[in-house]
């Protein structure tokens, strides 16, 4: 074993590169870990969802990465909490979750390979994970001692809660390890389960991916119609399990990010609201310019106009400046999921009738949002715009 003066000028490394918690966890599996997500599989809670569902025999198992592997030392990243609120204005915008407005995990990356060069300039092997399958981040992180499993599944830091990105170093150095937090940090406190939009959060530290917002927008498919009107103005992600959470919550005296809305292609950085209108205009590559380090299924921006139009169904005005016009473009769209959705915002807006070529239009997808009934959220204006 290493000595601990080793160990924390390891773990001073990444502070001073960037990163706000380090610890040090042993290697072994995460054998328990590995029993509920095989459990919650197995009861279909993941849904569709493959991120360390797709293999727990390997994120559960540090070895699986990196054979030889005797610490790993885990990282935290914070991202800014503090958002101005959403620009009034009659054009229709959509919000992102928090993590998802910068690259967070950049940042994060830049503070475990800091580590990582230490720890292979000392003659080690060392390998970093984050944001992929091959490790359980959270699990990882309260091993490690960054703090406690809250209820809505997240790993709640102390002094920061659950803003934070997670990932590891995964290295030969026999490193001291540190101990867990005791998972009850939460006490009764049960905020985030009666907060969720949609029930998601079925009991403490347990969420049903079928109904979890968060993963529903990142989900391959029909955006289920259950949970059209409960997606609001959320484009990518949900954070209202953390806003609610008491250790989540912005103190006093820390600053907010001045981030606005930016005009779509112009910058990297999106912003915390998005355009809509700007969204459903912008051809295929413009928009994997600028939301392709997001997660979209297949690397289809199809994806994005999908959650678009459900947003443009729960917030727009058939009365406001260019919003026929969108629907006219999405409903008249070579892609038949591009065609459905855009059915469901306009009857969702009492758009009535529907031009006669989606009425008649033959696509199984799109026939299906012809059929069912939509709660129409704006009465029609003398039709069309």
């Amino acid at each position: 074993m290493l000595s601990a003066t080793y160990a924390d000028e390891v773990c001073a490394v990444g502070r001073e590169a960037g990163l706000d918690r380090v610890g040090i966890a042993s290697a072994e599996p995460f054998a328990e870990t590995r029993r509920i997500l095989d459990q919650r599989k197995a009861a279909g809670l993941a849904g569709s969802m493959q991120f360390t569902y797709r293999n727990p025999e390997r994120s559960t198992d540090p070895a699986a990465t990196l054979p030889g592997v005797a610490s790993l030392v885990v990282g935290a990243r914070r991202y800014d909490r503090a958002l101005p609120p959403i620009d009034a204005t009659d054009r229709p915008t959509a919000r992102v979750a928090r993590y998802a407005t910068h690259d967070h995990y950049a940042d994060l990356r830049h503070g475990l390979e800091a580590m990582a060069r230490r720890l292979l300039d000392d003659g080690f092997t060392a390998r970093v994970v984050l944001d992929d399958n091959a490790l359980v981040d959270r699990a990882a992180a309260h091993r490690a001692g960054l703090g406690w499993y809250g209820k809505n599944a997240n790993v709640l830091v102390p002094g920061i809660g659950s803003w934070v990105v997670l990932g590891s170093v995964l290295t030969d150095a026999p490193l001291p390890v540190a101990t867990a937090v005791e998972p009850d940090g939460c006490g009764p406190c049960r905020r985030c389960l009666d907060h969720c939009p949609t029930g998601a959060i079925v009991a403490p530290g347990v969420v049903d991916a079928r109904s979890c917002l968060a993963w529903l927008v990142q989900a391959d498919g029909v955006f289920p119609v259950e949970y059209r009107v409960a997606l609001g103005d959320r484009l990518y992600g949900c954070d209202d399990c953390q806003e609610v959470c008491p250790p989540s919550r912005r103190t006093a005296d820390e600053p907010s990010i001045q981030v606005g809305p930016t005009p779509i292609g112009q910058s990297v950085e999106i912003g915390h609201q998005v355009d809509v209108l700007d969204l459903l205009a912008a051809d295929d590559d413009t928009l994997m310019a600028r939301f392709g380090r997001w997660y979209i299924p297949r690397r289809e921006p199809r994806y994005l106009r999908r959650n678009a139009l459900v947003v443009l169904g729960n917030t727009a005005s058939l009365a406001a400046p260019g919003v026929g016009s969108a629907l006219d473009r999405a409903l008249a769209d070579a892609d038949p999921m591009v065609r459905a959705h855009a059915v469901w915002a306009a009857r969702r807006l009492g758009l009535d009738p529907l031009p006669p070529a989606i009425v008649a239009d033959a696509d199984p997808m799109v026939r299906a949002e012809l059929d069912r009934p939509v709660p129409v959220r704006v009465p029609a204006r003398g039709g069309r715009r």
